[in-house]
């Protein structure tokens, strides 16, 4: 994973963790900023992220939909590569693309698209 998506991805799950646990979420600059870069990478516009952060209960499902799209969207391109990788070696290579388009059709996070996609084009769609 590229270094500047872990660097927000990974305090967005241990916020959400805490804020699980029963912790409030406190718009302090530094969560309001680490909010606002994470939206764009799971792809939340920057308008809805902005409209997120006018109090904490609507920051703190914003934080919930980020967490929810990075852990669902990994699930989901794991299960599909894994698959993939088995049909290719059973050389169905159309079953195998299908496991790729069947997530480029419902995945929205961009970083798992591009994967998804570059899988796609090496098996030759």
């Amino acid at each position: 994973m590229e270094k500047n998506l872990e660097d927000d991805w990974y305090p967005i799950r241990m916020l959400d963790n805490r804020v699980q646990q029963g912790e409030p979420l406190v718009l302090t600059p530094e969560v309001r900023g680490l909010l606002q870069r994470t939206a764009p990478t799971v792809a939340i516009s920057e308008a809805e992220a902005e409209a997120a952060l006018a109090s904490p209960e609507q920051a703190t499902a914003l934080l919930q939909e980020m967490r929810r799209r990075i852990t669902e969207g990994s699930r989901r391109l794991s299960r599909a590569l894994n698959q993939m990788y088995r049909l290719r070696d059973r050389r169905d290579l159309e079953g195998a693309r299908q496991q790729l388009r069947d997530v480029l059709a419902v995945e929205v996070v961009p970083h798992y698209r591009n994967i998804a996609q570059g899988q796609l084009e090496n098996l030759g769609d």
